[in-house]
């Protein structure tokens, strides 16, 4: 069944079953808190950070501020492969626990997806063949392998579910980035057609009766200079997206970022607001925090200035790290961020 977004009454409905009844409760939930702040989150934050590794109960966050992130990010890249481990090394079977733990304590789950490329057999960023995209799809070479690897991601989404079996609603962002150049489905890889058709084959494949349980984000990289003109080039539909979504890193300067950022927030945040969608910074991050204030200095004010759910950082790897640790300098404009009354956590979120 082909889920519909509707629009009611200034809130998004979807139509169908329970488990597409699953999917509004978090859309409807995710209204209601960006009331109250913007939440916080962290990718695989219950796995490992700056001095650990797979140690049950540990968050460098929470060992940070004293509260679990509000939001917490999951990758899939290597399910498809029938792979026991992700593309980061993360067993399956952990993510799938700890993701059904963060649902239960009350927290918020988004899953991406960094498939290998079925035409090569390389990783998400083997970009080179132009032809990766329209090889999948229907008629193409590599269209019956893809199928598998759909019904894998598929197969494992259906075993998230809580005790008493009811399915986890999940923020599900797969093919971000597209208006870049480094995935081999980004704008340089694939006609703006063949991504529509991309995103519309996944889409229709996951979402049928029964199983609607994902709340589906669109999420392009920074631009700074993002038009709709250019946005909509891309953008499969607003009856096929619920959350808009904005990955944005500061990889130059801080005047360069900020500049760049606010550019693009201030589009994102009006497109989704005409279009009555949510809106969310889906990753962003300073690596390995080499300005120790970072967070409450040059961060939290552009945030501050705009309608958001919630703005996730990515990972805390050893060598490579975006997210806040204990005992590092960037520790105490974390907690400044954390203090603040309009930063949504765990706890926030739950009372």
């Amino acid at each position: 069944m082909r889920r519909k977004l509707l629009l009611a009454c200034g809130t998004l409905l979807l139509s169908g079953s329970l488990s597409a009844q699953v999917s509004q409760m978090l859309i409807d939930r995710l209204i209601s808190l960006e009331k109250r702040g913007y939440m916080i989150g962290h990718q695989d934050d219950p796995f490992y950070g700056l001095t650990w590794e797979w140690e049950y109960g540990r968050s460098d966050v929470k060992e940070t501020c004293g509260d679990y992130p509000a939001v917490m990010g999951f990758d899939l890249g290597g399910i498809e492969m029938g792979d026991e481990k992700n593309l980061d090394s993360v067993p399956f079977v952990r993510i799938r626990e700890e993701l059904i733990a963060h649902h239960e304590r009350g927290g918020i789950v988004t899953l991406s997806w960094h498939p290998r490329n079925p035409l090569t057999g390389g990783t998400a960023w083997d970009k080179d063949d132009t032809t990766v995209v329209r090889s999948i799809l229907p008629g193409g070479s590599q269209h019956k392998k893809f199928l598998l690897w759909m019904k894998r991601v598929r197969d494992f989404i259906y075993t998230l579910r809580t005790k008493n079996g009811r399915p986890v609603p999940i923020i599900f962002r797969p093919w971000h980035e597209n208006n870049g150049g480094w995935f081999w489905w980004g704008a340089k890889q694939c006609t703006a057609d063949e991504f529509k058709s991309l995103w519309c084959m996944l889409q229709d494949y996951l979402d049928f009766e029964g199983f609607e349980n994902l709340v589906w984000s669109y999420s392009p990289n920074l631009d700074g200079k993002m038009t709709e003109e250019k946005f909509l080039e891309r953008y499969p539909g607003d009856e096929r997206v619920a959350l808009i979504g904005l990955d944005a890193y500061q990889w130059g300067t801080e005047q360069d970022f900020v500049e760049q950022f606010n550019a693009d927030l201030s589009f994102y945040s009006g497109f989704a607001k005409r279009h009555n969608k949510l809106f969310a910074v889906t990753e962003c991050g300073l690596q390995n925090l080499t300005d120790p204030t970072w967070w409450s200095r040059v961060l939290k004010p552009q945030l501050d200035k705009y309608p958001l759910s919630y703005a996730l950082f990515w990972r805390n790897y050893k060598k490579e790290f975006f997210g806040p640790a204990p005992g590092q300098p960037d520790a105490a404009s974390f907690i400044e961020l954390y203090n603040a009354p309009n930063t949504l956590f765990l706890k926030d979120i739950t009372k």
